[in-house]
């Protein structure tokens, strides 16, 4: 059992979940009390007394992220995992998921538009041209260019054309961008996960203005809709256990009854009540609440305390090996060392939509 006292939450803009969530964790229990994250000086090594710290902001502030990577290497359950969640990013996530057995859309992975900073033609001696017509032929339109390591609907198109295409290309900088294949949709979902355990399914219709996202219904009923949730459920425990995350939601797009899983790298997910609607808010914070003080009565004292997907787990290296302290040397022969010589050491066509 671990000795840090208390479960905080970090955030930044969002006003309604934080406090709610503060409230049902001391609502449920006394011996973890909640709070919002407090920071006065972050020195390196030196360990927070929170057992438990929910993310919410730190992809928009880089000294989070430095200070939450510190607090978990001092025993502290940060969720999500902060060095997963600073090398994850959505290519890599659709291939994941394509090893999962989950179905995603096609896609491209395409280089920057712009050199990157300090880079010249050299750089990239490695990269051939790309192939337009195959790409085009195998991705097919209409189709989406979006941020390899994007989110909130920042810099997506949806182009119809070569044309279209390649000038929203032109737009993109020195973004990373990714081309796939849009998907005509008869139902669309978002569903949360939380604790890699529990699943809640929402329609949703990203087409909507964002505040009523949300008031959707879902069109696929009787035995083909309960199959259709079945499966959706399947899917958001295979990708959030491949990826390890502890927060996150997943959006399905159906086709042809299939679910394909459009997003699924959403640690911070909106959760304001304004948007998600009071009874989505009330399983948010409750299921948030629960996996916060399971999680704090689990951490460990010394421990890594964070949670690591399977693709990581199962890596074939496994554990280091500690050489032993009881192992002999040959001491060196003696040598006089002078003092100086120590060393120191949702979209227009071809426009740029908001998600």
């Amino acid at each position: 059992m671990s000795k840090k006292t208390k479960i905080g939450i970090l955030f930044g803009q969002e006003n309604t979940f934080p406090q709610a969530f503060v409230d049902r964790v001391n609502e449920k229990q006394s011996k973890f009390p909640a709070e919002f994250v407090r920071i006065d000086q972050v020195e390196q090594s030196v360990p927070t007394d929170y057992a438990v710290i929910i993310d919410r902001i730190s992809q928009d502030v880089p000294f989070y992220k430095a200070f939450l990577k510190n607090a978990a290497l001092t025993g502290t359950a940060v969720v999500n995992n902060p060095f997963w969640w600073s090398a994850d990013e959505k290519f890599f996530n659709n291939a994941l998921a394509v090893q999962l057995g989950v179905p995603v859309p096609k896609t491209i992975l395409l280089p920057s538009k712009e050199r990157p900073d300090d880079t010249n033609h050299n750089s990239f001696r490695n990269l051939q041209n790309m192939d337009w017509d195959a790409i085009f032929n195998h991705i097919g339109f209409p189709a989406f260019m979006k941020p390899h390591a994007g989110g909130g609907w920042k810099s997506v198109y949806k182009v119809d054309n070569p044309d279209q295409m390649f000038k929203a290309y032109d737009e993109t900088g020195q973004l990373v961008m990714l081309y796939q294949e849009a998907i005509d949709f008869t139902d669309y979902f978002r569903c949360y996960c939380i604790g890699g355990k529990e699943v809640r399914i929402m329609p949703y219709e990203p087409r909507n203005p964002h505040h009523l996202r949300y008031a959707a219904e879902m069109q696929t009923t009787g035995d083909a809709g309960k199959k259709l949730l079945k499966k959706m459920t399947e899917y958001v425990l295979k990708l959030n256990h491949g990826l390890g995350y502890d927060f996150n939601t997943v959006e399905f797009a159906v086709r042809d009854g299939i679910p394909i899983a459009i997003d699924f790298c959403n640690p911070a997910p909106d959760a304001d009540i304004h948007s998600v609607g009071q009874e989505n808010f009330d399983w948010v914070v409750e299921a948030a609440a629960t996996m916060a003080i399971d999680r704090a009565q689990k951490a460990q004292t010394g421990k890594d305390n964070l949670t690591w997907g399977t693709f990581v787990r199962g890596s074939i290296a496994g554990p280091v090996a500690v050489p032993s302290t009881e192992a002999k040397a040959e001491a060196p022969k003696a040598t006089k060392t002078p003092k100086a010589a120590v060393a120191e050491e949702k979209p227009k066509k071809g426009k740029k939509t908001k998600e």
